[in-house]
């Protein structure tokens, strides 16, 4: 997919939506044996790039210096179903204190009245982060009213002719 296409997808207002939205990101990898991971993990936008953040030592750090290949789906289990799929690749950063928009990435997911207890705590424990920057090289949205997995999509057709 071209940059352009990308932008043009993400920019869709399901995409917005599920991009700004209180839902975490699964998160796939390769683990360093090679055996497939994913994970729920907060993350926020930075233009058409997604970003985590996490602690140097995790095991995903290690993973992505190894193969940053990786995959991320986002989504709303109501009906009918909104899911954002985006594959790309990841670049690793180690940052000083924490980044703001993984402070931002937590407070989607929690209450008002939660966030300053969550806050004080992630402060006075992390002292550096990872930055992932996941730059996507591939995204589709389903959200099942204009747009269908192709294998429906093919069923349809098929169907029609």
């Amino acid at each position: 997919m071209t940059p352009e296409q990308i932008s043009e997808i993400l920019a869709k207002p399901y995409a917005q939506q599920l991009l700004y939205g209180p839902e975490p990101a699964r998160f796939a990898y390769d683990g360093l044996d090679g055996a497939p991971r994913v994970i729920p993990i907060g993350f926020w936008v930075h233009g058409d790039q997604l970003q985590i953040a996490t602690l140097p030592k995790s095991a995903k750090v290690a993973a992505l210096k190894k193969n940053p290949k990786v995959a991320l789906t986002i989504d709303k289990g109501s009906f009918p179903p909104k899911v954002l799929l985006v594959r790309g690749t990841a670049e690793l950063e180690l940052v000083q204190g924490i980044p703001a928009g993984y402070l931002h990435a937590g407070h989607k997911v929690m209450t008002d009245e939660q966030y300053p207890d969550w806050e004080a705590g992630v402060k006075a424990l992390y002292t550096e982060m990872v930055l992932i920057t996941v730059t996507p090289t591939w995204v589709k949205l389903l959200d099942f009213e204009t747009t269908l997995p192709k294998s429906v999509e093919d069923v349809i057709r098929a169907k029609s002719a």
